[in-house]
Order: structure tokens, then sequence, then C-alpha cells
């Protein structure tokens, strides 16, 4: 039986969500750690609902923290098993969400940070109808040698947009992991973009919030609102 998730949600300022952005969080936090960037990008996504679900592991690390999958060290394989296990617990909340919102699976992005982002990718990859966008935060490409399994389109055939934004002076997960991950979509045919934060370690700031918010309005061919 697939564990249930849950977290707190901001809803839509116009009443019925015409989108939903799923954030999922790091290693140690909860959905409260990110739900604040709902807030922050609602004002150029009005119409979109958001929801930070709590991951479904407690985190033996971080106290009260979740985890999406256990970090004992930095295994490849232990990382790949671990994204492997926690994905079909996000894919069944993501389909449960769009349902009660009456929604299509085209009308979700999935976004995350640190390894939040490295499930967003894992997950959102694997969606039997791409979303609408992918947008990933100081994470990293899990698995590449499995990207076979990538097989997320949309109605044109086109993989999902992707979005990477990191910090160049991150040392928890290193800037090369967004350039080796570019390049590792790129071999496979999948294109995205990338921002490096100069300055920024291993967090999310003012500047990566920004485009990660024009990048959803483009993903959802909305127009963003005037601040």
């Amino acid at each position: 039986m697939t564990a249930k998730i849950d977290g707190p949600r901001v809803k839509p300022k116009g009443g019925k969500a015409r989108q939903l952005v799923v954030i999922l969080h790091g290693f140690g936090a909860d959905g409260n750690d990110l739900i604040e960037i709902g807030r922050q990008w609602q004002r150029i996504l009005p119409d979109a609902a958001f929801v930070a679900p709590h991951a479904h592991e407690p985190c033996a690390m971080a106290g009260s923290g979740r985890q999406w999958f256990r970090l004992t060290d930095r295994n490849p394989h232990e990382r790949w098993s671990g994204a492997c296990s926690a994905h079909p617990v996000i894919d069944e909340f993501i389909d449960a969400e769009l349902q009660s919102l009456g929604l299509g699976p085209q009308d979700v992005a999935i976004t995350g940070f640190s390894q939040g982002a490295m499930m967003a990718l894992h997950t959102g990859l694997r969606r039997k109808i791409a979303p609408a966008g992918i947008a990933g935060f100081s994470g990293m490409l899990i698995g590449p040698e499995h990207l076979g399994e990538a097989t997320a389109r949309n109605a044109r055939g086109e993989p999902p947009p992707i979005l990477l934004v990191h910090g160049h002076m991150d040392e928890t997960v290193p800037m090369d992991a967004m350039f080796a991950a570019t390049s590792q979509l790129a071999a496979a045919q999948i294109p995205s973009q990338w921002h490096l934060a100069i300055g920024l370690g291993h967090g999310i700031d003012g500047e990566g919030i920004r485009h990660g918010g024009e990048f959803l309005a483009q993903c959802f061919k909305t127009k963003p609102a005037l601040a």
C-alpha cells in the first residue's frame, strides 16, 4: 500500500484553480519550509493552487523533519533506490490533488529544493503525461543512466520544460551537479534551462524565486501579473 501524504496549501486568488504547483521540500524539512514560496508565486500565478506535501518518512537525522528517502551516505545506488521508492507516493499524491481540483495531468508543475528537486525531476520525467513544467533548486539528477525511463511527453510529443537553479557557492550539492544534469538531459534529448546564483550557497534567493515564478508562468502560458 502506498503511503499517503499531505501538507500546507495556498488556494488560488480567483476561487477555482486553473493550475496546480507542487513544491517538494528538502531533506530534514517539511512542507511548511517552502509553502511561503507558493504565496510569493501567487502574485504572478493568481489562478494556481499551491501545495507543499510533507514527505512520507520521518528523518532520523533531523528531529521532527521529514525525508523522501534516507541519505546515510552519498552512494548513487542508495539515491536511486530511494527515489524509486518515493516516486509512487508523490505520483499518487499529484493525481489525487488534480482530481480534487478538477484539473488534467497537463495542468501541474512540479518543483522542489535539494532532495525535493531530485524528486521533482525523477517524478516529473516519469509521469504518464508530461507536467506543464519542472523546476529544481539546488538539486541533482538521480540515475542519469536510467533516462530511457523518462518518457513523459505532452500532447505534442514534447518532454516537459525544465528549469534548474543553483547557488555557485553550494557546498551541500555543488553547482557541478546542475551542469551535469543539463548535459545528461541534453544527451537524452530533453532540453533544459538553468540559472546560476552568484554568491549563493545551498538555498533559494529572491532572484531564484523570480526566475522560478516567471518560468512557471511561461509553462502555464500565463502572463505574469504586475507587482
